[in-house]
């Protein structure tokens, strides 16, 4: 008699002969997009400040703690996600992540900042660790012809997060609100609901190919010096300099973005004097161009190759951000939207090429398990860049500056981040050989 829990393993998640492999994106993209509710964070950051009676620097702990989580939770749990299969990690996923938004809104109910950093920063972060890397090894195994643009169709769906996320909680807010609540605790509990639905969607319909499945017609390109052909186990990968080089090159590109995210709507009314659903209107849109460069980058990265598209990132990056505080300056409000949204574009991209970027040094044996590693460069950029532009931000503020200018010196520190990710993306080389699998 089988178990219950037995179609949850990974052999029962193998799909059958014919198996339609444009099924699965849907899949990662439901959980993805659920999950990236956490870009759309900074909706809350007002309403919780007033509910629970604290400041918004406090409130946007929750928001590093959970991406902080996110790397962490990902490491620690890669090696079983590749032996578990997608379809139970992301079972996990949707039980710690929903059941975080659930338990943040206690804490909004107890006025309990603590049980906010520990349901949406600890709990559900651990959601996100499991959700994202979940689907990134599968895609890439079911599009080995296509690997970039695989692993961006893999993590499109959470640049994209906000872009329903944001909205979503804004008319629930406007929806419960009343006097002496901003409706906050009851929209992150509706939220709950919502997500779970997807989110177990996609576990449902998650499929892996069996070991010997190929594209039809497909035949596998001979080994190059930027590609290997070769495999590299985890616990050999995050030893060497490849890796730890990678490591360098996505924190500096996510410390470079993920703290104008986090404060995107607050960063848009205190620098243009624009209304609260204006400025929740712009995260959305950076929701868009964050979720559309992840899968338009790393599908240019199949031609291009994934040093040449980051050492794009980096360059144009660096400029863009030096532009920002003329467009605060002189009000230029059409430039400055233009230059956050092509920099939030790369910034999405960089996600999206990362696992590529392993799979091209080491193989598909283990990317997923060496992705989820390599993520803990995320729980960094998780405190350097929000810990940068706030902090910077408050002393300039308590300083005397105008709040509409206290942000345009941590524009220069972003080109400095971006410039040490391009030295590091320059000295990539291949593996050497020694670290490859010996095959029999």
């Amino acid at each position: 008699m089988s178990s219950p829990f037995s179609a949850l393993t990974r052999e029962a998640t193998v799909a059958p002969s014919g198996f339609n492999r444009w099924l699965v994106p849907p899949a990662a993209i439901a959980v993805h997009m659920c999950i990236g509710q956490v870009y759309g964070f900074s909706v809350f950051n007002k309403p919780l400040t007033l509910a629970l009676g604290t400041d918004i620097t406090k409130v946007q702990f929750a928001y590093q703690i959970a991406l902080m989580m996110l790397g962490l939770s990902a490491a620690f749990f890669g090696k079983w996600v590749e032996h578990s299969g997608p379809r139970k990690t992301m079972l996990a996923s949707w039980l710690f992540f929903c059941g975080g938004l659930v338990i943040s809104s206690l804490a909004v109910r107890l006025h309990s900042l603590p049980l906010l950093l520990f349901g949406y920063g600890i709990v559900g972060g651990i959601g996100l660790g499991l959700g994202y890397i979940s689907p990134v090894s599968t895609l890439v195994k079911w599009f080995p012809d296509r690997p970039g643009m695989a692993t961006g169709m893999a993590i499109m769906g959470f640049g994209g997060g906000a872009l329903i996320g944001s909205p979503l909680a804004q008319e629930l807010m406007k929806h419960f609100a009343k006097e002496g609540s901003t409706g906050a605790g009851e929209s992150l509990l509706v939220m709950a609901a919502i997500y779970s639905f997807f989110m177990l969607f996609g576990a449902v319909l998650v499929r892996v190919p069996s070991s010997d499945w190929r594209p039809e017609g497909w035949v596998p390109k001979a080994a190059t010096q930027a590609i290997t052909s070769a495999s590299v186990a985890v616990d050999t990968a995050w030893k060497t300099p490849q890796f730890w080089l990678l490591w360098v090159v996505l924190c500096m590109n996510v410390s470079a973005g993920i703290g104008v995210l986090g404060r995107a709507a607050d960063m848009c009314q205190d620098m243009f004097g624009v209304s609260a659903a204006i400025g929740a209107g712009f995260t959305g849109l950076l929701s868009i161009f964050n979720m559309g460069g992840r899968f338009a980058w790393s599908s240019v990265s199949d031609f291009t190759g994934r040093k040449a598209v980051y050492s794009i990132y980096f360059i144009l990056g660096a400029a863009l951000y030096a532009v920002l505080p003329y467009a605060q300056q002189t009000q230029n409000k059409t430039l400055f939207v233009a230059c956050t949204a092509l920099i939030i574009s790369m910034y999405g991209g960089g996600f999206a090429t990362i696992p590529a970027y392993l799979r091209d040094l080491f193989g598909s044996y283990q990317v997923g398990a060496i992705h989820g590693r390599l993520i803990t460069a995320w729980s960094v950029a998780a405190v350097i860049g929000p810990g940068l532009i706030n902090s910077l931000f408050t002393s300039r503020v308590s300083g005397g500056l105008p709040k509409a200018e206290a942000y345009n010196g941590t524009f220069y520190l972003m080109c400095a981040l971006l410039g040490i990710g391009l030295v590091a993306n320059l000295l990539v080389r291949p593996v050497s050989a020694r670290h490859h699998i010996k095959q029999p």
